[in-house]
């Protein structure tokens, strides 16, 4: 067998394995035979019936029916779904960077692999004006719990709710390509180390499956990785938290601009002055050009245009 009929060969293999992931369907060569024979079956799907129900944020299951399940055994179908929150505070100013602490705390204490903070930041413009932000990821359980007692929060801190925000994206198609993906090049990989320790060949014919064997275990390694943070986003929602100042309106706060326009009065005043200073200044120049033609018209010119009409 020489090199350019083992990529043939090789070609032929891959081809045959994406064709049985793909239709489930025999392959024709004893390599698909072989690997066949070692690939375990493939799971049974059920169909997904009109009445389903929300197991928690990431994932709906089918609803059994009250029998305790479907009538042929058979595995219940699901859909991953990725959350993401947002959520909206209005705050006396002296209670954003407490609420925030506090919020962070909660995260911290249930652990990593429950709730995460990925970004937080907070701003103070004056004594009576600020505002902060927290990005993090949770399940779906502990998120449930911190959005149904954040309302009696805000109430207790003299605070409101201004918005709140859930978006859904469907992230099944994705999760059963990648996986499907990742069963058809591990199905590859099985033939491939099958072929390099049953059939030994030339040089040149076990360095063209050795290389065929390292791409595909390149594209696993990717595809697994894919896969991994596909379900990290649907067992792990995400959450967004906007804090901002309440303001009161009878408050040294509000009165603010009208304190800085009577304090700007003077300095208003002045800027507008130089303005015209300025603006003469450079005009002047201009105004003398102008003045010296308009003399030269008037005792130059225009005497002798009147006397060629007289």
């Amino acid at each position: 067998m020489n090199t350019q009929s083992l990529r043939i060969a090789l070609s032929a293999l891959t081809i045959s394995t994406l064709a049985l992931a793909a239709c489930g369907g025999p392959g024709r060569s004893d390599y698909t035979e072989a690997a066949r024979s070692m690939a375990p079956p493939p799971p049974p799907v059920a169909e997904m019936s009109m009445g389903s129900k929300v197991a928690n944020d990431g994932m709906y299951m089918e609803e059994m029916d009250a029998g305790g399940g479907s009538p042929g055994g058979e595995a219940v179908a699901q859909q991953y779904i990725a959350y993401s929150h947002s959520l909206g505070m209005r705050l006396p100013v002296d209670a954003i960077e407490p609420t925030l602490q506090g919020h962070i705390d909660a995260c911290n204490k249930a652990g990593p692999t429950v709730c995460m903070v990925t970004n937080s930041w907070m701003n103070s413009y004056s004594e009576t004006e600020a505002s902060a932000s927290l990005n993090l990821r949770a399940t779906p359980d502990w998120i449930d719990q911190f959005l149904n007692g954040v309302e009696d929060e805000a109430k207790a801190a003299k605070g409101e709710i201004t918005n709140r925000q859930t978006t859904a994206e469907d992230l099944t198609v994705s999760i059963i390509d990648t996986d499907a993906r990742l069963k058809a090049q591990q199905t590859l990989q099985a033939r491939l180390e099958q072929l390099l320790a049953d059939r030994p060949g030339k040089l040149g014919e076990l360095l063209e499956t050795e290389r065929e064997l390292a791409r595909v275990n390149g594209e696993i390694d990717s595809l697994k990785s894919t896969l991994a943070a596909l379900r990290q986003r649907v067992n792990m929602s995400q959450l967004s938290i906007g804090y901002e100042t309440k303001r009161n309106p009878v408050s040294q706060g509000a009165l603010q601009p009208l304190a800085r326009a009577f304090g700007d009065f003077f300095y208003n005043l002045s800027s507008a002055l130089a303005a015209v200073i300025t603006a003469f200044a450079v005009g002047l120049p201009w105004l003398i050009l102008i003045g010296v033609f308009v003399w030269i018209w008037l005792k130059l010119i225009w005497p002798r245009i009147r006397r060629k009409k007289s």
